[in-house]
């Protein structure tokens, strides 16, 4: 088969579109003809290396997977079956997995990251039970923007911070893929939702997705602007996911018994916390990764309702997987971006 592999770390360049052994399902397992693939920051770090984390070498990047089943030693599906791919590859037998937290599973992994080759190749092979069937009247490249970002916000939203209508949500960097499927989550769900993005074009996006009041955080303070905007009172939740740069004016954002969710540091892990401000003002700060495969199946039947509709910024053909790194390094895209295979 084809596929986008490197085998040291580095820049765009080190990625090469050339042959790959075919893999090989076992019983459990189903080979998916890929059919795209849609990138994540995940893939730029992988790509770049990771302190302490070792990448085996050659490697398959890619956790965004929408394609064919060919074949399922097993027969627990049929071939020709069209489905997306649950990103999160657990053991399946840990109490964390038979309770339905298999993202707290202690062998947990993404797809396409450290030991599972992933989906920037024509063929992958998978659990059986990652399979998601795609209704007639879904494409490709839509399922492919779907899972990760999604089920990584709903399990931000709902399983973390346990959002309730009527609830104020400050969503950071908006054209993110995070950004803009916790947008639509919150709004979903009843929430006023308030949006932070770095151009006019992003903010316009943002409103157009149901921000309902829109902040540009190259020009603007976010924490003053949510300060005015809601009457000093702040908000009740912050999805988090840029790190550093952001940390403290989330944290001001806040407004008494605040939640602050985060699931990245894009930008640097160190964040400054006064200690004060938390335990005076009842503040909760909670970390996030990925989702389960239930809450998955949850926000995939209101993506099947036309409810939330994933951002395609741009698409490019499988061999072109260096330019798409190349613009998602950028940070001119909102929304996905995605590669057809």
């Amino acid at each position: 088969m084809k596929a986008i592999v490197f085998h040291s770390h580095g820049g765009p360049e080190v990625l090469r579109y050339e042959d790959a052994p075919d893999p090989h399902a076992l019983p459990g397992e189903a080979l998916v003809r890929v059919r795209a693939c849609a990138l994540n920051h995940l893939d730029l770090w992988a790509r770049r290396g990771i302190q302490g984390v070792t990448i085996p070498m050659p490697h398959i990047s890619g956790s965004d997977v929408a394609g064919e089943v060919v074949a399922a030693p097993g027969g627990e599906v049929s071939p020709g079956l069209r489905v997306m791919i649950a990103p999160g590859v657990s053991c399946g037998r840990c109490e964390a997995c038979v309770s339905g937290r298999d993202n707290e599973c202690g062998t947990y992994q993404v797809l396409g990251y450290r030991d599972h080759p992933g989906g920037c190749a024509e063929l992958v092979k998978v659990p059986v039970e990652n399979l998601i069937p795609l209704p007639d009247s879904v494409d490709f490249v839509r399922a492919a923007a779907f899972p990760l970002t999604f089920v990584t916000a709903w399990h931000m939203l709902i399983g973390r911070a346990r959002l309730r209508r009527g609830e104020d949500v400050l969503v950071l960097a908006a054209g993110s893929g995070v950004g803009q499927a916790a947008i639509q989550i919150a709004r979903v769900h009843g929430a006023r939702v308030f949006a932070t993005a770095g151009s006019g074009r992003k903010l316009e996006q943002a409103r157009q997705l149901g921000a309902a009041e829109v902040i540009n955080h190259h020009t603007q303070d976010i924490a003053d602007e949510i300060k005015r905007l809601t009457n000093r009172r702040g908000v009740d939740i912050v999805i988090e996911h840029v790190g550093e740069a952001t940390w403290p004016k989330s944290v001001r954002s806040l407004a008494r018994g605040g939640r602050l969710v985060t699931c990245g540091a894009t930008t640097g892990r160190q964040g400054t916390l006064d200690l004060r401000a938390l335990f005076a003002k009842g503040l909760s700060i909670l970390g996030s990764y990925m989702g389960t495969k239930g809450e998955l199946w949850s926000a995939a039947r209101l993506f099947f309702a036309g409810e939330l509709v994933p951002v395609i910024d741009t698409t490019y053909p499988l061999a072109e997987a260096a330019r798409a790194h190349q613009r998602l390094e950028e940070s001119g895209q909102f929304g996905k971006i995605v590669l057809e295979v």
